[in-house]
């Protein structure tokens, strides 16, 4: 399987996410069921980097009221990646 565009959904634009940038962290928003494996080899064939590590983090759904209405409903939660360069290598983020 030669398509991995459908593993990395987004870029994760975050002020952590941005302090992480400087060394060499990049964060993403990944599909619910992509391993390790599958985000390196999607990162391999997007940017043309080789990951020293990649970190994978649940994001939990929250419970959440609006302020006027006072109605409920559910933040979606996901899955995000961390992946980590070797130093001096960089992914230019559009």
């Amino acid at each position: 399987m030669n398509d991995y565009s459908h593993i990395l959904k987004h870029t994760r634009i975050t002020e952590k996410a941005s302090m992480h940038q400087g060394s060499g962290v990049y964060t993403f928003d990944v599909a619910p069921r992509a391993t390790k494996r599958d985000i390196m080899r999607a990162v391999q064939a997007l940017y043309k980097v080789v990951p020293r590590k990649v970190a994978i983090v649940t994001v939990p759904a929250k419970k959440v009221r609006h302020m006027r209405t006072g109605r409920e409903g559910v933040k979606k939660g996901g899955k995000k990646a961390y992946v980590y360069l070797k130093k001096g290598e960089t992914i230019t983020i559009s």
